[in-house]
């Protein structure tokens, strides 16, 4: 039996990192409930969710203050970012009408013709990542294909070598940790200089990509024209490269990881995938579902209004909690349990929904399903390696993904 949500600290490192009875107890007692002592409603119910995701008149997206962290108001910080860009709102922290000019130039480039040409490459990269321990019979999954994977995918779309891997990876985590809302001092100096590193290269290839283009998102995104509307300034284009850098692999990477020890801890599950690999789109789906990388988003509440009888004064914070919406049981029967074929898995909201909803969810699903398809082509038998998982998840309150996954296989003849 759950806790009353009284006896609950939603900041704990605790709770954080297992969620889910707190989930449940909130969905049943407080679906949209003012967390003590803040300005923050929190909003676990998959309809109401939905519903306030409409709303962007009143819920806004425009919370970039909240993903600056302690930067906002430290000189030192803010400094290091001068020599950079300003933060332009762009996709994630915008609303309409500006919110609809980007999405529609970066529509434009991110298209489903662009995400078609990248599967050969997704396999050729995923079959080079396994080759490089396939024979050993043994590895840490996330550093030998759930980083490297999704990083080399988005990095080659935005100019650079697959090589340059590592260097993406330093500045994804430089963003993601931003958010993170853990950070000291030391560590939030170092993602400002990482920051603006990033930066100053992507200007240098986006400069680069004006005169001489490439088969590749940057340039897509570089020469997006839409009638009517101003092309992407160069501090909307390292805005939109930013976001598509840290959406195009952070998520993919944990949400590849976690599917495959869900994919380890269900093996009838698993069985079924392998023995009908139409199936695996719909397990991916399934995935999503349950590991949901994104586990919420921000909105600020620009009046007063009231949501399913909460009344939530302007000014307010509201966090839309998508990994409880996709535990629901009002949407999802059975909501804790993997089932590869459930009927409704696609109504998951690991990307969001509405106006806002993740513009790179089409390469995910893509590399997840690329990804899966390949290692049941390659490994079987594959297992928990004894004695070397902790099975705990990053520090964070909006992404949610191991540290660590070490498994054994069976490599398949």
């Amino acid at each position: 039996m759950n806790k009353p949500l009284s006896e609950y600290n939603f900041f704990d490192p605790e709770l954080i990192e297992d969620p889910f009875d707190f989930y449940q107890a909130a969905m049943e007692e407080a679906p949209v409930y003012n967390i003590p002592g803040t300005n923050i409603f929190l909003v676990t119910k998959y309809d109401i969710i939905a519903g306030a995701l409409k709303r962007y008149d009143v819920f806004s997206n425009n919370f970039g203050i909240m993903l600056e962290g302690q930067s906002a108001k430290d000189p030192e910080i803010q400094s290091v970012l001068e020599k950079g860009w300003p933060q332009a709102n762009t996709l994630l922290t915008n609303d309409p009408p500006s919110h609809t000019r980007f999405r529609k130039l970066v529509n434009l480039a991110f298209s489903m013709k662009r995400v078609a040409t990248m599967e050969d490459y997704m396999r050729q990269t995923a079959n080079a990542l396994i080759d490089q321990f396939i024979d050993d019979g043994e590895c840490e999954f996330m550093q030998s294909m759930a980083i490297p994977m999704p990083v080399m995918m988005i990095a080659e779309q935005l100019g650079a070598d697959k090589s340059e891997w590592k260097t993406f990876k330093r500045w994804t985590d430089a963003f993601a940790d931003r958010i993170a809302g853990t950070m000291g001092k030391e560590r939030e100096l170092e993602c400002a200089q990482l920051v603006v590193e990033f930066q100053h290269y992507m200007f240098e290839k986006l400069e680069a990509r004006k005169t001489n283009p490439q088969d590749d998102l940057l340039t897509d995104l570089v020469q997006a024209r839409i009638d009517g509307e101003q092309p992407l300034t160069d501090a909307e284009l390292l805005s939109i490269c930013q976001q598509l850098m840290v959406a195009g692999n952070e998520t993919t990477t944990n949400t590849m990881a976690g599917g495959l020890l869900l994919l380890i801890q269900n093996a009838a599950e698993q069985a079924k995938a392998r023995e009908n690999r139409k199936l695996i789109p719909n397990m991916v789906e399934e995935i999503l579902r349950l590991e949901s990388a994104t586990s919420g988003m921000w909105r600020v509440v620009l009046d007063d209004t009231e949501l399913e009888g909460v009344q939530i004064p302007k000014g307010s914070m509201l966090h839309l909690r998508y990994a409880a919406g996709n535990r629901d049981p009002e949407k999802f029967e059975n909501p804790n349990a993997f089932i590869a074929d459930r009927k409704n898995a696609n109504k998951q909201m690991a990307f969001g929904q509405g106006i806002h909803v993740c513009v790179g969810q089409m390469l995910s699903r893509k590399e997840l399903a690329v990804a899966y398809d390949i290692i049941f082509d390659r490994m079987e038998n594959i297992k928990l390696a004894e004695g070397k998982n902790c099975l705990t998840h990053m520090p964070n309150m909006m992404l949610r993904g191991l540290k660590s996954l070490h498994i054994t296989f069976d490599k398949k003849a």
